[in-house]
């Protein structure tokens, strides 16, 4: 992208060419290395699985990440929650999107039928009839095709239609909708995402398999073959794609990781940040170390979500991140390891909302700051 006109510590965080003492603080960095093994990896994966990888958009919200999923990964697409991230990845070029989530607002569903205006693919997800019509009102109006996956509870008790009559019903709906296309069956169990131990995870699943089974081979029998049938996460995605009824993913932590997915055990008994690499770090800097055994910095609960826990510091050993405010984060130092100034790397506990607090990814390769890229759909709740 064009920097021209932007001042470091005011518009932007750092610039291609610093090193990375030299970016401001607090702000996001990217271990690129780290990143691109984690996104070469996963898409090797899904290959040889034979399913495809559509990366959920919700955890960056960055379109150079998602093109870098796509061109470097294999990703097919995006998935994201808000008509508005979709807007965001369509602009940028990312031209298949599923909003993996409902849209039922007549404001909100003309915006996202206008994205085929645009060229691009647009599929949604629905859980009740009256969806069904409006959807198909707004494509009618500006002459365009959405797609729809008949959103299914598998176990999260959050959104979506129960048993395989009402998934049945609703694809029916869909399939005789002028305007709309049935294309398969949206079941994300986020429930289980992140049950420590992979027996507990893996009997959720197998639940949630039968179900979907059964709801595919109902819709067969009626002539409506699923094209999509997606779900899986980060702490699930080998059963999902092991099922034999999957045959799309929507993993999105995977690529940057947290604290609290670290914790998740896979099928070997190792942590799952032990399989996937932390690529996302939040920079903070050393603001006060009055006592001996205690240090300040400067990212506190606006730099950092603490939905799931406080940060770790990474790679220094015998400090604590312990305490946070709104712009402070107080960090225990018994030896007094640390100095004014000193830069340090927090492991969020919670990518997804961490990444909605920042305006910019500081990409760092070989202590030399290579990309930076702005969070395009930050913000974007609409």
């Amino acid at each position: 992208m064009d920097f021209k006109g932007l001042e470091v510590g005011y518009d932007i965080p750092a610039l291609p060419g610093m090193t990375a003492e030299q970016v401001q603080t607090p702000c996001l960095v990217l271990d690129l290395d780290a990143l691109e093994r984690n996104i070469r990896a996963m898409g090797d994966a899904a290959r040889a699985m034979g399913v495809r990888h559509r990366v959920h958009g919700k955890m960056h919200k960055s379109v150079d990440v998602a093109l870098l999923q796509m061109r470097m990964g294999g990703a097919c697409g995006v998935c994201c929650q808000k008509v508005s991230e979709a807007e965001a990845f369509v602009r940028g070029g990312v031209m298949d999107v599923l909003v993996s989530n409902q849209v039922t607002d007549l404001a909100k569903i003309d915006r996202l039928a206008r994205l085929g205006l645009r060229g691009a693919r647009v599929i949604v997800c629905v859980d009740n009839a009256q969806n069904v019509a409006d959807l198909a009102a707004a494509a009618r109006r500006h002459g365009v095709v959405l797609e729809c996956l008949v959103e299914m509870d598998v176990g999260a008790g959050r959104c979506g239609v129960n048993g395989t009559a009402a998934v049945v019903a609703l694809a029916q709906a869909i399939s005789t909708a002028e305007g709309l296309r049935f294309s398969g069956i949206q079941a994300y169990h986020g429930a289980m995402q992140h049950l420590t131990l992979f027996a507990d995870r893996k009997a959720a699943m197998d639940a949630a398999v039968d179900l979907v089974r059964a709801a595919v081979a109902a819709l067969q029998g009626l002539g409506l073959a699923c094209d999509i049938v997606a779900g899986a996460g980060t702490g699930s995605w080998r059963l999902e794609a092991g099922s034999g009824v999957y045959n799309e993913l929507q993993c999105g932590s995977y690529a940057f990781m947290d604290v609290d997915y670290g914790r998740v055990l896979d099928q070997d008994g190792r942590r799952l940040d032990q399989v996937w690499e932390n690529a996302l770090f939040v920079l903070t800097g050393v603001m006060s170390h009055v006592r001996p055994d205690w240090a300040v910095c400067d990212a506190g609960l606006k730099a950092v979500a603490m939905d799931s826990g406080l940060p770790v510091v990474w790679g220094v050993t015998g400090v604590q991140y312990l305490k946070c405010s709104d712009e402070h984060g107080e960090i225990s130092d018994p030896a007094g390891i640390l100095k004014i100034n000193d830069k340090l790397r927090l492991v969020p506990g919670h990518c997804d909302p961490t990444c909605n607090l920042h305006d910019w990814y500081v990409g760092i390769r070989g202590g030399l700051v290579e990309a930076v890229w702005p969070i395009s759909a930050r913000g974007k709740g609409f």
